[in-house]
């Protein structure tokens, strides 16, 4: 058994997970049509030229500026009411025959992304992935977000919190696979054994090239529901869960907001 980490965005989904939900955070008021602009410029950036520290930096502090003062749980819920139709339908094909390669060896798969654990953890039981790891933004005493960060996942924090996954599950990173797209997970790349270059931006690519580790392509984003098989339980289970889910919040909203009788 071993453990295999995988990052989220380019890697996994074919864009930012923040972007992908940004249709439905716009039409629930939470962001204005200028926002929106500028959040498909940046990803257009992070997807034809890399992030690097700076990018990241800019990309962070712009979200925390814009998410201040929004309700957690009302971004928890448009995640969870959404994330079929939004997410499931751009993951990578292979990916998922990655996780399944490592699901039939035995091995634990977590998703660790600087990506906001609102987005990552529910994707991550969409897949059934046995845990992730994801940046998490300061609440204060009333559930609304404050502009700051509380834990941000990124370069060494991502190796601390990979080290303690080790560490509690009695597994060395030595054995361990990651995969990623961007320069900024060099280190966590650097931690593990097996590390893989998903779709590198240029930086990542050269790096990748020069220590020998091994690169790969991936283009094709699928419906996670049409790739679902009798070999893959966990997924198989998860998504049948999550439509449920799905199902019943839609309803429960729906019931809501109908009109009173009377």
């Amino acid at each position: 058994m071993a453990l295999a980490f995988f990052d989220l965005d380019k890697t996994v989904i074919a864009k930012a997970a923040m972007v992908a939900f940004g249709g439905e955070l716009r039409r629930r008021g939470l962001v204005n049509r200028r926002t929106m602009v500028r959040a498909v410029s940046q990803h257009l950036i992070f997807l034809y030229l890399g992030a690097d520290e700076e990018r990241m930096a800019k990309m962070r502090q712009a979200t925390l500026e814009v998410t201040k003062g929004w309700d957690r749980n009302e971004v928890s819920e448009v995640v969870r009411e959404t994330l079929l139709e939004t997410v499931e339908p751009i993951i990578y094909a292979e990916a998922l025959d990655l996780m399944e390669e490592h699901r039939e060896r035995g091995d634990q798969i977590y998703l660790v992304s600087a990506s906001p654990e609102e987005i990552v953890q529910p994707l991550a039981a969409l897949l059934g992935a046995d845990g992730a790891i994801a940046s998490r933004a300061e609440v204060d005493e009333k559930g609304c977000y404050t502009g700051h960060m509380a834990f941000y996942n990124a370069g060494e924090a991502k190796v601390g919190a990979i080290r303690a996954i080790a560490e509690r599950e009695g597994l060395h990173l030595a054995d361990a696979f990651a995969y990623s797209d961007s320069i900024t997970d060099l280190p966590l790349l650097l931690a593990v054994g097996h590390p893989v270059a998903v779709n590198p931006d240029r930086a990542l690519a050269r790096e990748a090239k020069e220590r020998g580790w091994e690169s790969r392509s991936f283009t094709n984003p699928v419906r996670l529901r049409d790739r679902v098989t009798a070999r893959t339980p966990l997924v198989t289970s998860s998504l049948v869960l999550a439509g449920i889910v799905f199902s019943g919040l839609r309803v429960a909203r729906a019931i809501r907001h109908r009109p009173k009788l009377g």
